[in-house]
This record gives C-alpha cells, structure tokens and sequence, in this order.
C-alpha cells in the first residue's frame, strides 16, 4: 500500500478496462487520479470517480479526445491547476478497427493513428510539459500492445499504430534523460486480456475466448489487473532506474 503515496495520476481511457483497472489500482497505491476518457456516456467515467472515492481515494473525470491536442492542453491545465501538480501519465486510450494491409480503408487507418499513436505522442509530449511543472519528475506509461511487437495480417493499421507507440516510447525516454527531467518514459506491451474492446468483436464471443485462450502458454487470458499492476510498479519509485524499456505482460504470447 502507499507506493504512490502523494502522487497525481492521469489516466487516458479510464473509464473502462485497462484503464479503470489503472485508476482503482492506482488509487489503491495512494495516488489522486485524473480519470480521463471520450466515450459519448460519462457516466462510465463517473462510476469510476465515485469507486475511487468510495475506496476512500480522490479522483476527478475530464470529457477527453486524446487526438486533440486543444484537449490535451486543456486537460493537462486543469488537473494541474486542481491538484497543485501532476506526477504521473498513462496513455492508455486506444481503438481496433480490422483491416489488411491491401483492403483496409484509408479512414479506418487514419482514425486508428489518430487514437493510438497521434494520441499518445500528444499525450507523451502534454505529460512531459505537465511533470515538469512540479518540477520533481515522474513517470510517462505508453499502453502499446503485443501488436506493436508481432505482425497481424488482419491488423494493418493497429500493429502500425502500436509499433509507433514502442518506438516513441524509446525516443521520449532519450530525450527526457538526456535533458535531466527526471521523466522516465515506459511502454506497456498486453497479451489478449477480456475487456470490452476484445469482447465486443466480430463473430460468437465464446468461441473468440476459447481461441484466444489457446495463444497464450499459461492457458488463459489476461485480467485488467494484470496490466495495471505493472504501470503501478513503472509509476512507483521502485522502477526509478527504468526508462525507455518495454514490460511485456502476455501469457507467454510473444515467447514463443
């Protein structure tokens, strides 16, 4: 308890699944957290506060478009002017929309970029001007995927998306040390985990699981925690000697 004592988190994607698994855990630690997500119903959004609050944390929600930077700066401003200061950032907001390399549409590509990889620079780049502002460093948490380590021919514009984000992620965490802001910069990388992105997919959701669960060598499929326990620890001062690396946190997916 308490690794993320008197630290202010702001969570992309918080509402739901890998995000609102951050933010409760997170909370947990002991942080504030600005729970941030652009789903067309707050109320998501607002049970997630009213957990935290309820767990006896502090937390608010901001309507947010990651792939805007107007947003973003807005964002950053206010979580910065209600909280005094922001310590932590994980860009965990993302979407999948299915295509190939050959067939894909080019607005399909282009909303996936702007979501997953326009939005985490935005991200990346709006949490390095907001760490600083408290002048004591933190931690930036880019959420890419197994997808941005392996190919998927049904994914052209994800695994393209998700990539950009690892590499981002190395080159972010480059500058942030060499220019001694005592940022530092990590990229989470999930196996298949059951959340409503993977779950609302195409096609008989039981059999989607079971087929799932077959690619994994552990025999099963992520849980939200799972990953959100790793950004608690790059958040924590227990990673302090970590930057630029990538937490592969997939079932063996990836190993073999």
């Amino acid at each position: 308890m308490n690794r993320l004592k008197d630290k202010v988190a702001l969570v992309t994607g918080g509402a739901l699944g890998l995000g609102r698994a951050t933010v409760l855990l997170m909370a947990r630690e002991g942080a504030t957290i600005a729970v941030t997500d652009m789903r067309d119903d707050d109320d998501d959004g607002a049970s997630a506060v009213a957990e935290v609050e309820k767990a006896g944390g502090t937390a608010c929600f901001f309507h947010h478009n990651v792939s805007s930077e107007d947003d973003w700066i807005k964002v950053v401003d206010e979580a910065v002017a209600k909280y005094g200061r922001l310590d932590i950032f994980v860009n965990n907001a993302g979407i999948a929309i299915p295509g190939n390399a050959e067939d894909a549409a080019l607005a399909d590509w282009q909303r996936v970029i702007s979501v997953n990889l326009d939005g985490v620079f935005l991200g990346t780049k709006h949490g390095i001007r907001g760490i600083k502002q408290g002048e004591r460093g933190g931690s930036i948490i880019n959420i890419s995927s197994i997808e941005g380590l392996i190919g998927d021919p049904d994914l052209a514009a994800y695994n393209a998306s998700k990539g950009g984000v690892r590499l981002l992620t190395k080159s972010a965490a480059l500058h942030c040390a060499r220019t001694g802001t005592g940022i530092r910069v990590n990229s989470i990388h999930p196996g298949f985990v059951w959340t409503p992105m993977v779950a609302n997919g195409p096609g008989d959701a039981e059999a989607r699981r079971k087929a799932l669960i077959a690619l994994h060598p552990v025999g099963h499929l992520g849980e939200p925690d799972d990953i959100g326990s790793g950004a608690v620890y790059l958040a924590s001062d227990e990673a302090k000697f970590i930057t630029g690396s990538e937490l592969v946190i997939d079932g063996g997916y990836t190993a073999q």
